[in-house]
């Protein structure tokens, strides 16, 4: 007799079940005060609490080919804090505060420990962040994605009061750029990593590194530096005019887009040396600097930039918080009226 039922299909609803119960623990970690009712909701409920003119920032992600890394090394509990990472921090850009974070995994077979693994990468990001994970979905591809493939992505939601919104709009002549060290290569330009370190040179992901201090593989899966608590501390105490997160496109692609016509930011590359695995990918990959730039964030994951009155005070509370951080440049008015937003200038010390 023909089997025609779901888990014949490749759907199995008990794995999927079995799955819940696993990663439940790990989600209850990641809640807040204002989070009303639990798992298993068709919706989840927030209390937004008070707020005299509330304006709500949303923000999606994923963490790109990161995930292919994750594979092949069959781990999986730390691309969760990537993918919070990479939705949250573009939240406080505009200096909201992230609240909660819903996510969606797509599996070609449901595991249900492997989700478990993701989902407590996830929880614990959300915790990194001080927002709740309000829910989710895990959905099963028989057919359409390989038994141990997966994508995940995620929608995270914040708010700002409008009296406090930050933005190009506030950016003077005179801030000072303040960086904020990056982990490693955070989860952007992993398609040129995997070409020329794996597939071009042939490095094995289980390979041990000199330089690095460890395997190729445990280095491209350090996990994004979360800068969302400490970027609301600082705007809290600090006259700050916005944030930049550095992702795809680079320091000075991502540095653009905050920068206001008739302003210029002038980086110096003299004040930071990139990490070593921004080194070996240049050398062993001959990756030429623009290139590099314009892929990676070559060291810096968040920007802040702040009045000149107020540096002292956030690089002193930046050290406070355990966060790497440096004067990078300052913000001009552009010369020309054709003046790029950015210019970077002068060399990486031993780089």
């Amino acid at each position: 007799m023909t089997d025609n039922t779901y888990a014949a299909a490749g759907v199995s609803i008990e794995e999927g079940d079995r799955a819940v119960t696993l990663f439940a623990p790990h989600a209850k970690r990641a809640t807040r005060p204002e989070v009303m009712g639990g798992l298993g909701g068709f919706a989840g409920l927030f209390k937004l609490g008070k707020y005299n003119e509330p304006i709500l920032a949303a923000g999606s992600d994923g963490v790109g080919t990161k995930l292919a890394v994750a594979q092949a090394m069959d781990k999986h509990d730390t691309i969760g804090i990537d993918l919070v990472a990479m939705c949250v921090d573009d939240l406080v850009v505009c200096g909201a505060e992230p609240l909660f974070l819903q996510d969606y995994i797509a599996v070609g077979k449901v595991v249900p420990e492997k989700v478990a693994e993701i989902v407590k990468g996830i929880a614990e990001g959300c915790v990194q962040a001080g927002c709740a994970l309000l829910g989710g979905e895990t959905a099963e591809h028989p057919g359409v994605m390989g038994a141990d493939e997966y994508d995940v992505s995620a929608t995270a939601v914040g708010v700002v009061e409008a009296s406090e919104l930050l933005g190009p709009d506030k950016v003077r002549e005179g801030d000072i750029l303040i960086a904020m060290g990056s982990s490693g290569l955070h989860s952007n330009g992993y398609s040129l990593a995997r070409y020329v370190l794996l597939e071009q040179a042939g490095l094995p992901l289980d390979g041990h590194v000199e330089e690095l201090g460890r395997t190729l593989g445990e280095e491209l899966l350090e996990p994004t530096r979360i800068y969302a608590l400490d970027c609301l501390a600082l705007a809290n105490e600090c006259e700050v005019s916005t944030f930049c997160h550095v992702t795809g496109g680079g320091l000075a692609g991502n540095l653009a887009r905050v920068i206001p016509e008739g302003l210029t930011a002038h980086v110096s590359r003299a004040t930071w040396t990139p990490g070593q695995i921004f080194k070996t990918i240049s050398s062993v990959g001959k990756v030429s600097l623009p290139e590099m730039e314009k892929t990676f964030n070559m060291g810096v994951g968040m920007i802040a930039i702040v009045s000149p009155e107020d540096r002292d005070r956030a690089m002193a509370m930046l050290a406070a918080r355990h966060v790497d951080a440096w004067e990078l440049g300052h913000i001009t008015k552009a010369q020309e009226a054709d003046e790029a937003r950015v210019e970077m200038t002068g060399e990486h010390p031993n780089f």
